[in-house]
């Protein structure tokens, strides 16, 4: 009782509300929601400070950054969640403020529209050179459940696009990258797709900031070839994976184009099915379909291994993708 009475007391505040309320459409900073509700930033930060405390907010420090959003779990998330929903909707204060986060989204996609412009030019000749994208992520589509998702991954997120796709079909979704340019194309992507499911962190894929046993199912869309060590990044990813969960990995079979090393930074020229099976069987994982989409040069490949479910998980996952 002690800790919903104090979520109670934290809320009771017609900013903190507005804080609330705004922080549940999306992610965003300090200077974003003093923008907004037009405040100082030292009381805005008061205000942050009082329901993170109370649980109501979670904030996630991303450099010298730190966004905040809606809770997720626990009591007082649930809490947040009720008070918001009490709100009326024709209230002209959060009308408002809905607006104004409308125009700061705005300018975020336009800030992340420049800067995928300035680098598109690159992305867009290598895309050249293997087969359309819409066939890899229908490939992809079909290696991963339609429901009972509950946490997904993405590993190596960029601008977010694994995360669109999946997003509709999965109850929370979590990219992580090391570019925080990337992720800023990222996060003004999934606004602008309304997916409020999903987020994006900073984080290495060598040290996934979670717990193991935290994910459902996870993706690494072409990033191995970039790496150091495509065997530790496995690794690190079946750590995070539950009992029963999946994992995909997209990238190049072996090719012989150096231009890729030489004028696009990667390490690694492709891989074979031996390589990555092996790597598979090495984390724990029990290696599945391969699918291999044929480029020119370039072909994709696609492959999928399973985390070996108890008897327990697995009725607990069946029963999961009955209810959805």
């Amino acid at each position: 009782m002690d800790v919903l009475l104090s979520g109670l007391r934290a809320a009771a505040e017609p900013s903190r509300m507005r804080l609330l309320a705004l922080c549940a459409h999306a992610e965003l900073t300090v200077s974003e929601l003093t923008q907004i509700i037009g405040q100082s930033q030292p009381r805005v930060s008061r205000h942050l400070k009082l329901l993170c405390e109370a649980r109501l907010l979670d904030r996630f420090p991303e450099g010298t950054w730190a966004f905040y959003r809606l809770a997720e779990k626990g009591r007082c998330a649930e809490l947040a969640r009720v008070l918001i929903d009490l709100i009326p909707p024709d209230d002209e204060t959060l009308t408002l403020d809905l607006q104004r986060l409308e125009a700061v989204k705005r300018a975020n996609s336009s800030r992340a529209a420049e800067y995928f412009s300035r680098n598109a030019a690159e992305w867009d000749k290598i895309r050249t050179l293997h087969i359309a994208e819409a066939e890899v992520e229908a490939a992809l589509l079909s290696l991963l459940p339609e429901t009972g998702i509950g946490e997904f991954l993405d590993i190596g997120t960029g601008t977010g696009r694994i995360l669109e796709l999946f997003g509709p079909r999965v109850e929370r979704g979590v990219g992580i990258d090391l570019s925080r340019k990337m992720l800023s194309v990222a996060r003004a992507n999934l606004q602008r797709a309304d997916l409020r499911n999903c987020q994006v962190r900073h984080g290495d894929m060598y040290q996934l900031p979670f717990n193991g046993e935290s994910f459902d199912a996870a993706v690494i869309h072409q990033v191995l070839h970039f790496v150091d060590d495509a065997a530790d990044v496995i690794a690190e990813a079946a750590r995070a994976l539950r009992p029963g969960g999946r994992l995909v990995v997209v990238d190049f079979a072996p090719h012989d184009l150096e231009v890729l090393r030489a004028e696009h930074a990667h390490r690694r020229l492709g891989f074979d099915d031996k390589e990555v099976t092996r790597w598979f069987r090495d984390a724990g994982l029990v290696p599945g379909q391969i699918v291999a989409l044929d480029g020119d040069p370039l072909t994709v490949c696609l492959w999928s291994a399973g985390r070996a479910a108890n008897d327990a998980e697995t009725a607990v996952r069946e029963d999961r993708k009955e209810r959805a």
